[in-house]
């Protein structure tokens, strides 16, 4: 029988000797060397299967299970009644609840709210470069159906006629779906992403598909970068980076964002807005673009906390099209008298912030204290940077197939990161990256252990090592607005229990009860 032709050079078999400690010279070398070629072979075979990013693996990560399956059950705080502002510009910038209420009383129709954000949309959203597609006619469509169930008094909920935007990852029947990327600009998806389907169902009108950094990383897509609002030389982070500048401007009254390390917090601590990170499998990625298996979350970035609630009440439950869903109780208004919550606040973390930006962080803990909260200091569990690699590896797996291809090199147009990580991620070893889980699994564990003395933990902006624990172990955190810094939004994060977002929300809503912080608007919008 022939010998097969080997995969690999010997000088690159010999590197790998190198990496675990194996001499070239030792008698183990030979054989060593014709299994390295022999394993490169079975790697080769594994390209003949064809994959799409939303094949997910058979090993998934699971938080430990909600105690509580219970149902979903939400109502704005306030019943009272809203009279409608005369100016369009101040109408934009409402909370949920009163667009809610002047919607259900007739004070205004979806159909004219939807054409304010439109216009908003086509305007300062272009100037922003916070829009990919501007979907009028779905707008428009939606609106109708809307106003005509109100009039018959068919009232869906809370959503019912408000126009929102959705980060241009979730699929959209029939509109442009480009991931923010060169390489998958033209891309009609025939299928709606399930949170669409949710927002859909709750009687919420799509009115654009919003920018991100190309695949999910930074402020630039192929459009460009993504403005911020407060200093439109700036950018306004990523990869949520047009739900962030959007909802900051008022051009709709909420966006859908998603994060995997960052993509959430980020941008709302960037951009003056209130930004809700569920745990992981709270919602449904059926339909989204994938990035990590084991890490990509969607969730809310609105106005305020209240309006994450109405958000999240909406998209949250079991999808049996995505594994790692699961049914979860949540309450709003939450029972929680936060008063007699214990929080902890990131020591080491607060102490790396200096001059105004310590100002801020101190005032923020101090209306904590003043609601009646304990406020104490805490030291998160350590963990190696190693376990970063999760994310480099199974981004890498999810756009295999782009980085085998030459579309690879499109992505050079959108100033992205991706190229080189998809390459460099092919050498970390597989053995690594199976060490890094179990790591993983044991950071999960001291990281329950320590959360069972605290209601939640508080983290300067938008988090450090903080920020890359909660999106590990998949606990949920809420970033909103604390305070300025020479004319610039500052951040606070709330990290809460597994699933026990109610808690995080009662936190944001009573401190923006004692704040206006979230309430300011970027200066054109006076």
């Amino acid at each position: 029988m022939p010998e097969e032709d080997p995969i690999l050079n010997d000088s690159t078999v010999r590197s790998f000797a190198e990496l675990v400690g194996l001499s070239p010279d030792s008698g183990l070398f030979d054989p060593y060397a014709e299994l390295v070629q022999t394993y490169a072979r079975a790697c080769e075979s594994l390209f003949i299967v064809s994959l799409e990013n939303s094949d997910a693996p058979a090993l998934l990560y699971h938080p430990p299970k909600p105690s509580d399956d219970g149902p979903i059950a939400f109502e704005f705080d306030s019943d009272e009644a809203v009279t409608l502002p005369d100016e369009r510009s101040d109408i934009a910038f409402l909370s949920l609840s009163d667009l809610a209420r002047l919607i259900r009383s007739r004070s205004i129709s979806p159909v004219e709210l939807t054409e304010i954000y439109l216009e908003r949309l086509d305007g300062q959203g272009r100037e922003l470069n916070s829009v990919i597609t501007l979907t009028p006619d779905v707008a428009r469509r939606q609106a109708k159906l809307a106003e005509e169930e109100i009039l018959k008094r068919d009232w869906r909920g809370p959503l019912h006629g408000i126009p929102w935007g959705a980060k241009d990852l979730l699929a959209t029947k029939g509109v442009a779906t480009t991931w923010g990327s060169s390489a998958h600009k033209d891309w009609i998806p025939d299928h709606d992403a399930a949170v669409v389907e949710r927002l859909e169902g709750a009687g919420a009108v799509l009115a654009a598909k919003l920018s991100m950094g190309s695949l999910a990383y930074g402020p630039n897509w192929f459009g460009g970068m993504t403005r911020n609002p407060w200093n439109t030389e700036t950018g306004s982070s990523g990869s949520s980076a047009g739900p962030g500048a959007a909802t900051a401007a008022g051009l709709v009254g909420f966006t859908i964002g998603t994060e995997t390390h960052g993509s959430i917090t980020s941008p709302s601590h960037t951009c003056g807005v209130t930004g809700l990170r569920p745990t992981f499998g709270r919602v449904s990625r059926y339909g989204a673009m994938a990035l990590g298996y084991s890490l990509d979350k969607i969730g809310p970035m609105c106005r305020s906390a209240e309006d994450c609630a109405a958000v999240f009440s909406a998209i949250s439950g079991r999808d049996a099209r995505d594994a790692v869903t699961v049914d979860a109780a949540f309450s709003w208004p939450s029972n929680r008298d936060v008063g007699s919550l214990r929080i902890g606040y990131v020591e080491q973390e607060f102490d790396k912030v200096e001059g105004p930006s310590a100002d801020v962080d101190s005032s923020a803990l101090d209306v904590f204290r003043e609601l009646g909260a304990e406020v104490s200091p805490v030291s998160i569990p350590h963990f190696p940077a190693g376990l970063l690699i999760t994310l480099w590896v199974e981004a890498a797996s999810a756009f295999d197939e782009l980085a085998r291809s030459e579309d690879l090199d499109l992505l050079a147009n959108d100033k992205s990161q991706w190229p080189k990580i998809f390459r460099a991620a092919q050498s970390i070893p597989a053995t690594a990256y199976i060490r890094a889980q179990r790591i993983r699994a044991k950071l999960l564990a001291e990281f329950e252990i320590m959360m069972q003395d605290w209601d939640a933990i508080v983290c300067p902006a938008q988090g450090d090592s903080s920020l890359t624990l909660g999106n590990l172990t998949g606990h949920p955190s809420l970033t909103f607005p604390a305070g300025f810094v020479d004319g610039m939004p500052r951040g606070m994060t709330i990290i809460g229990k597994l699933w026990d977002e109610a808690t995080i929300l009662a936190l944001g809503h009573a401190f923006q009860s004692e704040t206006d912080w979230h309430l300011k608007r970027p200066p054109q919008n006076g």
